[in-house]
């Protein structure tokens, strides 16, 4: 069983996707709703995968009762079993160092088979995603989920690497030279947006428009949050630029 911890902030206090609001597509409360709806979908994913869910937090200034109080608020609605969800809270300063003291604990101080950590701002994350991961994690020591944009949505381990600065950009390259580099196999799994960038965004906005049109399975709360909030998107030149509301033409 693999231990996935989702690395959580208060949904009202994140500042994950503050380079989408500096774009303009939308303001900070639709930003916190998007945000919400992801993080909510990522921990039913894990929940409902062969793996044990662990919502690994930022307390963001907030006392840590309060912290895990408002996570918890905000993921209870996405689990079957919000009594038995896992909280703690992150340690460390930067990104990488917080994911590499979640990994580490987990594997030498648990002594977990393997541990992930999973960006809750990606979109179309599914339990299937979720279950492939853990069984490559059987066959090889690192399993990375990538990102359109050089990113990892997913990032699995069975021994710790070098976790340094691992998730600056472009950190699938770098954790893959780190596991690489210890003399471990890497392997991967299939790649998912992040909402958390524009580029990221767009696609998970045309994915999820696409999806439901063809009647595929798409995760309801980051479904529902697009369609709430009017998510669409127009092509300028080569590029697709996201919009709000209802009456916004698709190109």
């Amino acid at each position: 069983m693999t231990t996935v911890a989702v690395l959580a902030d208060l949904p009202a206090e994140t500042d994950a996707l503050a380079g989408v609001v500096e774009s303009e597509p939308f303001d900070a409360e639709e930003a916190t709703r998007l945000y919400t709806a992801t993080l909510r979908d990522a921990c039913a994913a894990v929940e409902r995968s062969g793996g044990e869910l662990l919502v690994n937090y930022r307390t963001l200034d907030a006392p840590e009762e309060e912290a895990e109080e408002a996570v918890a608020s905000a993921v209870a609605p996405a689990l079957d079993d919000p009594e038995d969800a896992r909280y703690e809270v992150q340690v460390g300063s930067t990104r990488s160092a917080r994911v590499g003291n979640t990994v580490t604990h987990l594997l030498e101080r648990e002594e977990v088979r393997s541990a992930a950590v999973l960006d809750p701002a990606v979109a179309l994350a599914e339990r299937r995603h979720v279950d492939s991961a853990a069984m490559k994690l059987r066959g090889a020591e690192v399993v990375l989920g990538p990102t359109p944009g050089g990113a990892v949505w997913y990032a699995g381990f069975t021994e710790p690497v070098d976790f340094a600065d691992a998730f600056a950009p472009p950190s699938l390259r770098t954790l893959t030279e780190r596991g690489s580099g210890e003399g471990l196999d890497v392997e991967f799994i299939e790649s998912r947006p992040l909402v958390s960038d524009y580029a990221g965004l767009a696609s998970a906005v045309v994915s999820v428009q696409s999806r439901t049109i063809a009647g595929r399975p798409v995760p309801g709360y980051t479904r529902r949050a697009v369609a709430d909030l009017g998510l669409d998107v127009a092509a300028t030149g080569d590029e697709l630029d996201v919009h709000t509301g209802a009456d916004t033409d698709r190109s």
